[in-house]
């Protein structure tokens, strides 16, 4: 996937995101589409920085980066959504592109990729973005909605209170 492609998945995925947290499509709506969006866009870009130096698709395209970037938050209280815009930027070089991404590097160098990828300069690239996007924000759903209901009835049923 190329710069273009990240920055467009960053915006759809964020103003999505918003649209999730704050569904009365008001002022807060607009206020989490701009607090989500920057750090998110700015996430998505952050691992390209390593065809500047080190090895792209390897130096900043793994899990460990991701990791530090999730837990970064939790320590320093700030960049709360930059995690998700790397882990976006992962997912759609592993599920948009044919090369794929070094997962574990530096731990291995193999690279992992799924093979319904086209190039950057296809045609297809930006249907296929959207694509992507639209099941981020299915997942996201998912994960906003339905999950927090399944935890409860869970805990309901394993207390006895259900």
């Amino acid at each position: 996937m190329n710069k273009r492609g990240h920055v467009l998945n960053a915006i759809v995925l964020s103003v999505g995101l918003a649209c999730l947290a704050h569904p009365t499509l008001d002022a807060a709506t607009v206020r989490a589409a701009v607090a989500i969006g920057v750090p998110v866009t700015l996430g998505a870009l952050i691992p390209d920085v390593d065809t500047a130096f080190g090895t792209h698709r390897k130096t900043l395209h793994n899990l460990p980066v991701l990791v530090l970037f999730f837990v970064y938050p939790h320590y320093f209280g700030n960049l709360q959504f930059v995690w998700i815009g790397v882990a976006t930027h992962y997912v759609l070089d592993l599920f948009g592109s044919k090369r794929g991404i070094a997962l574990f590097y530096p731990f291995d160098r193999a690279e992992f990729d799924v093979p319904v990828g086209v190039s950057a300069r296809s045609r297809y690239a930006g249907g296929l973005m959207v694509l992507i996007t639209a099941f981020e924000l299915v997942v996201a759903a998912a994960l906003a909605y339905d999950l927090p209901r399944r935890l409860v009835a869970s805990g309901l049923r394993a207390s006895g209170l259900a």
